[in-house]
This record gives structure tokens, sequence and C-alpha cells, in this order.
């Protein structure tokens, strides 16, 4: 049977997994730590702007799954917060169980606490993945989803040390770059000041920590708005913000939190003794990253240049997806790259023409985009996301930001896309 090897079991990862094995692949997940999703795990937003389109054009190009399971967990639906409409949050507490549920039983292989170090090549063909035991673990086709985050060492570098976020890598080993391993220099992503990498967007906040107020608030209307002392408003902050979409001023005049399950506060890291100033917060403790006072992890350091296929450059059989595959920041745009990358990852074994998404599809032109972006030094400095900053105002422009489920099936109905990634192709 022809074998996908998938590397990262973030959402990028599953998705590729998903996608593979309905293609006929026999699939085999590479994930580091002891669950699945990574930073999903600590996420929650979902169909806010933009993301709204790109779900419903993947649920009707067939990779509709892990949009069930954030949607049927989700605690609140077409919530409003500043620059963001008709937001979906799910709780964090409830998904990861139930994509490991799903992915086990459409017989993917997955290979917790396994991690890989290294690539064993037969020239420009990816052979096995050598794993940290020693062990290697074969196939045909490889997908490199292992993020942009870590190892230690970047975040202290570019950051402000390990925070101790939910990839825990003191616990569970440092990332490993494999199209890097395969010869293939990777891109890094910059800030505005040309210092590279991006802090992560948000913390989580021990709901039980909030007083009784806020907290019956945010079980009920989903998001707390609560103005941050005039002494203490630091707009620069804005720049340090991997998550773009956030970086308005009303997220540096206001402490604004959404409820994911934890109180998910939209800002990289705020000092525990200023958050604690704040009416409601005076017990406020930090649930992720443990040292959300200080710091945050450090992500877009391990960016693989890739065609619109998400094929790697300059390795016959490596395909990448997730943050991996470019300057993306979100779920929902790890699953759409993912789910391209495993069913080509199929075409690509049979010698099948690989599958480009349209860019009047929103998931084609982000892409593309993203791609064409990153070859210019201004392009490194931006994000790209479905749910805000430049690439949002392009989907306006451009009238492909849709919210009307039926014509989004039928735009995709018109390229003859309806449910492709549900066909078998082995």
């Amino acid at each position: 049977m022809t074998k996908v090897v998938v590397i990262g079991g973030g959402w990028a990862g599953c998705a590729a997994s998903l996608t593979a094995r309905k293609a006929g692949a026999d699939v085999v997940l590479i994930e580091k730590t002891d669950m699945l999703i990574g930073l999903g795990n600590v996420g929650g937003i979902m169909r806010n702007n933009g993301r709204y389109t790109a779900a419903e054009e993947n649920i009707y190009l067939g990779a509709g799954e892990l949009f069930e399971i954030t949607d049927k967990a989700s605690r609140h639906k077409g919530i409003d917060f500043p620059g963001h409409k008709h937001a979906w949050l799910y709780d964090v507490t409830k998904v990861e169980p139930e994509v490991r549920k799903l992915l086990i039983e459409k017989g993917i292989n997955i290979m917790l606490e396994s991690r890989a170090v290294d690539v064993i090549m037969e020239g420009k063909r990816i052979k096995a993945i050598l794993m940290a035991d020693d062990s290697v673990v074969e196939g045909d086709v490889f997908i490199e989803t292992t993020g942009s985050t870590g190892p230690m060492g970047n975040c202290l570098k570019y950051g402000n040390g390990c925070a101790m976020c939910i990839l825990r890598c003191p616990s569970f080993g440092p990332r490993i770059s494999i199209s890097m391993r395969a010869g293939v220099e990777d891109i890094m992503g910059m800030r505005g000041d040309e210092s590279y990498g991006a802090f992560s967007g948000s913390c989580k906040l021990n709901k039980d920590s909030l007083s009784d107020e806020i907290r019956d608030t945010l079980n009920k209307a989903g998001v707390v708005v609560l103005p941050i002392p005039k002494e203490d408003i630091k707009l620069e902050k804005l720049d340090l913000k991997v998550c773009q979409q956030y970086s308005l001023k009303e997220f540096a005049e206001n402490i604004i939190l959404l409820d994911t399950g934890h109180a998910k506060l939209m800002t990289p890291f705020y000092p525990l003794a200023l958050l604690r100033k704040i009416k409601g917060l005076e017990y406020a403790r930090y649930e992720d990253p443990y040292s959300g006072g200080k710091g945050n992890s450090v992500r877009y350091l391990s960016i693989a240049p890739r065609n619109n296929t998400l094929k790697v450059n300059d390795v016959e059989n490596l395909f990448c997806a997730g943050e991996k595959s470019g300057l993306f920041v979100g779920h929902t745009e790890a699953i759409s790259t993912g789910s391209l990358a495993g069913h080509n990852s199929v075409r690509s074994i049979l010698g099948i023409p690989l599958l480009e998404i349209p860019r009047n599809l929103a998931i084609g032109d982000i892409i593309a985009y993203a791609n064409e972006e990153i070859n210019t030094k201004e392009g490194l400095k931006k994000r790209y996301t479905f749910a805000g900053a430049e690439f949002f105002d392009r989907m306006k422009k451009m009238g492909i930001y849709l919210t009307n489920s039926e014509e989004i099936k039928r735009k995709v109905q018109r390229m003859d896309l309806l449910n492709i990634y549900d066909e078998r192709l082995v």
C-alpha cells in the first residue's frame, strides 16, 4: 500500500493525515508530545471574518471532519469582538480527544511521544525519518507539519526565554526542521524592526481566578472588554504579536477576554502585577503559558520554500503545511494547507498531476499570495490569515469574502472541486 508519513500532529498534520487516508494511503502520524492539535489546545477561535468563508470552502472540498468537531464543541457561536465578526469559540478542553478518536477510527497510525530527529536521503528523495530512539520510519512520501516554534534556544534568543507553553519543549524535546535536514534552507519571518520571529498572540487565564461577575459574563456572552489604566497602555506591544489581525488599538487599550473554556487573554503577555490592578482580575492566574506575565512562545522561525501545491522545493517527495508552509496564522489556515498537502501527497506517488486550488477561492489565493509575498523583505514582516490584517482586506476587495454557505458551495461546484478530498485515488 502507498505510505504517507506526516511529521507533526498539530491541526495541519491531522488534516493532512485525514485527506491522505481518504485518498487511500496508509498513513503514519508522528507527534513528539502526548497530544494532537498542537496550539489548537490553547487556541479556540474559528469562523471569524474570512475564516467563515475558508471553513465552508474546506467543507465543500471534502475536508469537513475537523470543522464538524470544532463546531460541535463551540461554547459560543456568531459573537463579535473588536475588529471581528461572527466568531465561533470552541472549548479547548474538549476538542483534542475527539480529534484523536476520529483519526484512530479512520485507521491512521498515530505515534505519540515520538520525536523525529533526522532524515535518511536517497539522492533528492527522503527514504525514511530517523527517530530519537534510533528507529526509522520509512515511507513513499512525507509531509512536514512541525510548525515554526522552538526549540527553547529560539525563544531565548528571539523572545524572553521559555514561557512553558503548550508545546512543552523541556519535556518532549526540541522541534527539528525536516526540510532543513533534507538540505533545504528554511525561511525566517521578521517583525517590523527586522528582528526574527514573533510572539504568540494570546495567553490563557484560569477562569476560576476571575471575579464572579467577569466569569458569569464570559460564560453567557463569550467576551469581556476591560479598560486598561492609561498609565499602563503600551501601544508598541502590538508590534510584537504574530496575530496581526489583533494588532488593533483596542487590543492595547483594553483587556479583551474570550471564553474558550479558559479565559483567552488577547495579548502576547501582560505583567501579572499590572493585570491584578484591574477590577475583577485581582486574583488572576495564568493557565498558558505559565510565564504569561513575562513572555510567550516565539514563532515563524522555520518556513520551507514550496510551490502552490505545497510541495517543498528541491526534495522530490516532501510536502509541507501549516506554519511550516508560510507565515500563516490560525487553525483554519493550518487545516486548509494540511488538507491540500495530504491529498497531493497521494497524487504525487501515483504520478497524477498535483492539485492547485484556484485563486478565486480564498484557500487558493492565500496559499499563492503568501508564497509571492515571502520573496520580499516586507512580505517577511507580514502574517497571512483569513481573519484580518492585509489578506482579509484583500478578500473583501476581490469579492471572495462570502458568508452565504450555499453561494460558497455553488462556487466550489462550478470549479468541479466538490468533495474532491473524498475521492479515493489508490
